[in-house]
């Protein structure tokens, strides 16, 4: 018997604490890599949900063969009386009114703050596509006192970054209706086909 419990040794007490103080150790090292990691996966997620969405605007138009707008809101319900707002927690599809008196149709929301909140996005409230799928100024879309407006090379840009994060990103949205995600910190080139455009 007496060698049978000699054989059942099991963790000293020093041994535990010298494994638990390496532990705690290694995971202090790992921790600012860690929220920094998640801080930028945020700032994607933002950016995806933009992205999609004003891609949906985009084919929308082009389906239902008339103007629709794509607005920034921190309205969580979906509907005809959601309100647009700058650096908004959620986005918006609906219909331009064709002539007054013509009825809005709520096409699709999405969300942005549920996901990713303390992410900044600093970009354009509303953006107009047309029929064809082309991104137009409008003055009045129809959602508030909001405007869709163009800059000097026709395009809307949502520059999306938060405090911690290792890198911002951009949506792009061409006067032609082309969206697209790029990286502000790299210069469109052959070799860096993720960077945006001068």
């Amino acid at each position: 018997m007496l060698t049978r419990r000699r054989g059942q040794r099991g963790l000293t007490l020093i041994e535990l604490m010298v494994t638990i103080s390496l532990l705690a150790l290694l995971l202090g090292l790992a921790a600012p890599s860690f929220r920094e990691w998640t801080r930028n996966n945020q700032v994607r997620t933002v950016t995806d949900a933009l992205q999609n969405g004003a891609r949906l605007a985009q084919a929308e138009a082009v389906r239902r063969n008339r103007q629709v707008v794509f607005f920034l809101t921190n309205d969580a319900t979906c509907d005809t009386d959601t309100e647009p707002a700058d650096d908004g927690a959620f986005w918006a599809i609906r219909t331009v009114p064709i002539v007054t008196g013509d009825p809005v149709e709520v096409v699709q929301c999405g969300q942005l703050a549920d996901v990713a909140a303390g992410v900044a996005i600093d970009g354009p409230t509303a953006i107009c596509f047309n029929s064809a799928g082309r991104q137009v100024a409008n003055a009045t879309p129809g959602i508030g006192t909001a405007t869709c407006t163009l800059d000097a090379t026709g395009r809307s840009t949502y520059n999306v970054s938060a405090t911690g994060a290792a890198r911002a990103l951009r949506v792009l949205v061409s006067l032609g209706g082309q969206v697209r995600l790029c990286d502000p910190a790299r210069t469109l080139s052959a070799t860096a086909p993720d960077g945006c455009p001068t």
